[in-house]
């Protein structure tokens, strides 16, 4: 199980990627959204904005949080981790249901270009 600090780092080195997309990836990386990443194993929740662009965490929650976020993530831990070194694969993650990405229609769509 990885822990809160390498969690934090894996969505810093998400939103540094982010930065540095370019055509249609760069285009959805520009939305302006808020955003939550649940890690289930370590019941905790990362609490940002997507925008500029990038993903800024503002703030990490024990548990769930009450409000929800436009583009909401849930996940374990290592599958964070994974995710973002390249070692897992998004979209059999998500099909398999080891990933969660729940947001409106239109910014799945958008989100879509990223993966």
């Amino acid at each position: 199980m990885a822990t809160i600090e390498e969690c934090r780092a894996a969505l810093e080195k998400l939103s540094h990627t982010m930065q540095r997309a370019e055509g249609d990836a760069a285009t959805a990386a520009a939305l302006d959204r808020s955003v939550s990443c649940r890690i289930t194993d370590l019941d905790i929740t990362f609490v940002g904005r997507m925008t500029g662009g990038r993903i800024v965490v503002q703030d990490t929650v024990q548990g769930s949080v009450k409000d929800k976020a436009q583009v909401r993530l849930t996940m374990t831990s290592d599958d964070l981790v994974a995710l973002v070194a390249g070692e897992l694969n998004f979209a059999k993650a998500w099909g398999s249901g080891r990933v969660k990405l729940e947001a409106g229609l239109r910014d799945l769509f958008h989100l879509r270009k990223l993966l």
